[in-house]
């Protein structure tokens, strides 16, 4: 059974109350300010020796294998959770619109999260709190399995950072306390329409949806660690899990437009010292390797972006309703 698609369901539509304008250029402002703290500290000749050396063809292979990979094994992970929980939305049909959601996603990775939901609460005629739900599955799980990557460190690194126990510790509180509370499901919590995806699968639905996230977290640990490789920041595996896993979370936060300037500083605070040459040469390089595949996966994006968003619309055309 095939349903228009031509306006959401009543009551389904995102309120239309813009932001102010000079709110809307905050998170740019905050992401120029940030990068120009970190490029003022910077060799220009040195910056401009990395970005001359690396192999360029090497480097856009990978952030174009690494954009594909990384969307087919989001598509299975995340679609599995909205299948759980919303509609019945195959892999490859999730696969064309998070592609197509890469575009909003260049103001910000939540922008981007928003877009998708609503859009998937249009085509299936789903509920946009349930579908809001089931997001907020998804960034529990996700977190989840991040959190996993954390104390994993632990099993290779003989003297983690000093803030790596501390923060597991918090951690696994709340973990077993957010679980405690889904067992339990208090009659106030679990009949909220927001919250109802979340009470529905239970625990059992939580550890499923991590197993099948882990992994994309894998994919995008690599992604995240491997590029520094190419200016010749080589992190070792120990410190990679220490330290990647926070960087992974830091470039997520609704900060600044793809995590521009907030991962930038946290890389030269935490990688700078595995980079070759003075510390010049260390900060060079890893301002180098950041700032070039900020812009490299931007490009890459877009054109995912443009090539998939005629044939996600096609595709959620004929969705079958929720």
């Amino acid at each position: 059974m095939s349903v228009q698609t031509d306006s959401p369901p009543d009551g389904d539509r995102p309120a239309a109350r813009p932001q102010p304008w000079w709110k809307r250029l905050i998170p740019l402002l905050l992401a120029v300010l940030l990068v120009a703290w970190v490029v003022r500290k910077l060799e220009l000749r040195a910056f401009i020796a990395h970005l001359h050396n690396v192999n360029h063809a090497a480097f856009l292979g990978f952030v174009a294998l690494f954009t594909v990979v990384n969307l087919a094994a989001d598509s299975l992970a995340t679609s599995f959770v909205y299948r759980l929980t919303v509609a019945p939305v195959s892999t490859r049909q999730f696969f064309l619109i998070r592609g197509a959601s890469y575009l909003p996603s260049l103001l910000n990775h939540h922008v981007g999260q928003a877009w998708l939901a609503w859009y998937l609460s249009r085509a299936f005629r789903a509920p946009l709190a349930r579908v809001a739900g089931a997001t907020a599955l998804v960034y529990a799980t996700t977190f989840g399995s991040l959190f996993l990557f954390g104390a994993t460190a632990l099993l290779f690194d003989a003297s983690p950072p000093s803030w790596l126990l501390p923060t597991l510790g918090v951690g696994t509180v709340s973990g077993v306390g957010y679980l405690g509370v889904i067992h339990l499901r208090p009659r106030a919590l679990a009949g909220r329409g927001l919250l109802a995806p979340l009470f529905d699968v239970g625990v059992a639905g939580h550890l499923r949806a991590m197993a099948v996230r882990l992994p994309h977290l894998v994919v995008l640990f690599l992604g995240t660690w491997l590029p520094f490789r190419f200016f010749g920041v080589e992190i070792p595996p120990a410190a990679a899990l220490a330290y990647v896993p926070v960087l992974m979370v830091v470039q997520a936060l609704p900060i600044t437009p793809q995590g521009v300037g907030t991962r930038d500083v946290f890389a030269q605070e935490c990688f700078a010292r595995f980079g070759a040459g003075d510390a010049a040469q260390q900060h060079a390089a890893v301002a180098a390797a950041t700032l070039s595949f900020a812009a490299a996966i931007v490009l890459v994006q877009i054109g995912f972006s443009l090539a998939l968003m005629a044939r996600a619309l096609r595709s959620l055309r004929d969705a079958p309703k929720a």
